[in-house]
């Protein structure tokens, strides 16, 4: 897969170097739409799940038809787990497999919806904006809670956001997919708008309260070949 821009750097890394990068990187990501939103094609989900206790990084990434959101390619990588657990630092951990996966499309995706945070972050470095700087490609952060930031009562209908907030910067909306169903939390990856980012997680959710690119992506990471 050939991607433009792609940034790269060591992760063979300490945690204190890790944050480092994080607060380097981070003025890096384009907030706003650069790309043509009226053109998306395919939407990719991201997710990591883990083997033989964590020692294993699994990686996956599912490839949908925007309009369809029928499943058009599919990757996955595994990679021994060489970074610990550390709260804020996941991308450390799970981006070399995912960046692998990554590699094993023919094509690019468009956009990509990470299982995770983008700008919603302590140091604005969640790991789809990390993902989004490592690609050159759009991203989009879909977590399913909360790590930072708080926010109002979120309206009952379907679609309706209000946005989350850490001390006076919105840094992601708080979006309720499902009449009656908790919300989940939507931020900046790289290279997208708030409100764009909104748009194509709402026209990637059908019935279920997760757009279909995480589910896509979540069965491959977690379920058997």
């Amino acid at each position: 897969m050939t991607v433009p821009d792609r940034l790269s750097h060591s992760w063979d890394v300490s945690p204190r170097e890790a944050v480092a990068i994080q607060r380097e990187l981070a003025p890096r990501v384009i907030r706003r739409d650069d790309f043509d939103a009226g053109a998306i094609r395919t939407v990719a989900g991201v997710d990591v799940g883990f083997e033989d206790g964590g020692r294993i990084t699994r990686a996956a990434v599912a490839v949908l038809d925007y309009e369809s959101l029928a499943m058009t390619a599919q990757a996955m990588a595994r990679r021994p787990t060489t970074f610990p657990y550390v709260p804020g630092l996941l991308s450390f951990r799970e981006l070399p497999a995912v960046l692998e996966a990554l590699d094993k499309l023919q094509w690019p995706p468009d956009i990509l919806l990470c299982d995770g945070q983008g700008i919603a972050h302590p140091r604005r470095l969640g790991i789809a904006a990390h993902l989004g700087l490592s690609t050159g490609l759009p991203a989009i952060g879909v977590g399913k809670s909360r790590l930072i930031g708080r926010h109002d009562a979120v309206p009952a209908g379907r679609g309706e956001w209000t946005p989350l907030r850490d001390r006076d910067e919105i840094i992601g909306a708080v979006l309720r997919t499902r009449k009656g169903v908790q919300p989940i939390y939507v931020s900046i990856g790289h290279r997208i708008s708030l409100e764009t980012a909104v748009a194509v997680v709402m026209a990637c959710t059908t019935k279920y309260k997760l757009p279909e690119t995480t589910r896509a992506a979540h069965r491959l990471a977690s379920g058997p070949d």
